[in-house]
């Protein structure tokens, strides 16, 4: 019996690269006798009614599992309490869209990542003393120092100071925002691999490079090439996907001083097509695979 799911994405989210990825996944799915319906998630209204989760989803069949391919944590918690099968799950999304929660998880694991430093919850209209936060970065860093807000996508939300005075005034652009400081990886400079997980294995895989940018994102004008990765950086990558919990993800691991791996990102959305354009290979494939396998053909 053919299955039947939901590929869940944000609605306001409507350029040609996401109509672009959502194709793929639908097709993907159609070789795999997969019948899958995209759906926005405002077309999805979640509420409470007579003490109970419910949700109002006009006009959609009901799936066999859903493909959640946004961020929207609150929608995805309410279909989970509903008995909804997610891939990814919500507390995966959750982990991996806070860069912050993502580096505690992957401590716990004792995964090897740059050293880094929260900053402090200041609510709005208060005050950092004597710029005191800032004393303690310099005594923890060298410069340059990277500086990341715990949301943000495409590498936009990520930034490098190269002194004091930089450090100041980024310090206070960011001062009511989750943000983190960061250890400088000098060795991987406008450099880094992307392992594409799905269950257990490493799918595909590139390299991502940047010579005008310390970032290596590709939306920031960064190029890509196929990578084949060594076994340290595979099993690094499967790691951890599996320390947040994720079914499928896309791991960012930057290059040490000896070329050993050191993770930078665990992205439980990341994007197909990128990949897909440098390798040929499709993503999309094996993560129908492993649903199938997860949820069984029965």
């Amino acid at each position: 019996m053919n299955k039947k799911g939901w590929l869940i994405y944000n609605g306001g989210l409507i350029s040609k690269k996401f109509l672009e990825i959502n194709h793929m996944y639908i097709s993907a799915a159609a070789k795999k006798g997969i019948e899958l319906q995209p759906v926005k998630n405002n077309d999805i209204y979640s509420f409470v009614m007579d003490n109970s989760l419910h949700v109002k989803k006009d006009g959609l069949f009901q799936p066999d599992f859903i493909l959640f391919l946004d961020k929207d944590i609150r929608l995805a918690k309410q279909l989970e309490g509903l008995g909804y099968q997610l891939f990814n799950n919500a507390n995966a999304i959750e982990i991996c869209d806070d860069k912050i929660a993502t580096f505690q998880t992957l401590a716990n694991k004792r995964i090897r990542m740059p050293k880094t430093l929260f900053s402090p919850m200041m609510f709005p209209g208060t005050i950092d003393p004597n710029d005191q936060f800032i004393d303690r970065v310099e005594k923890e860093f060298d410069y340059p120092i990277v500086i990341k807000e715990a949301y943000g996508s495409f590498g936009d939300q990520v930034y490098l100071v190269k002194n004091r005075e930089e450090l100041v005034v980024k310090r206070h652009q960011l001062l009511y925002r989750p943000h983190l400081y960061q250890q400088f990886i000098s060795s991987s400079t406008g450099k880094d691999a992307r392992l594409y997980v799905v269950g257990d294995q490493v799918v595909a895989s590139m390299l991502r490079f940047n010579e005008i940018d310390f970032r290596a994102n590709v939306t920031n004008g960064g190029m890509m090439q196929k990578f084949d990765p060594p076994r340290t950086f595979k099993e690094l990558a499967i790691k951890a996907s599996q320390a947040v919990g994720a079914d499928f993800s896309g791991v960012d691991l930057l290059f040490g001083d000896n070329d050993e791996p050191i993770i930078c990102e665990v992205n439980s959305n990341a994007h197909i097509k990128n990949v897909f354009d440098c390798t040929g290979i499709d993503v999309s494939e094996y993560i129908f695979d492993y649903i199938m396998e997860r949820i069984g053909n029965a």
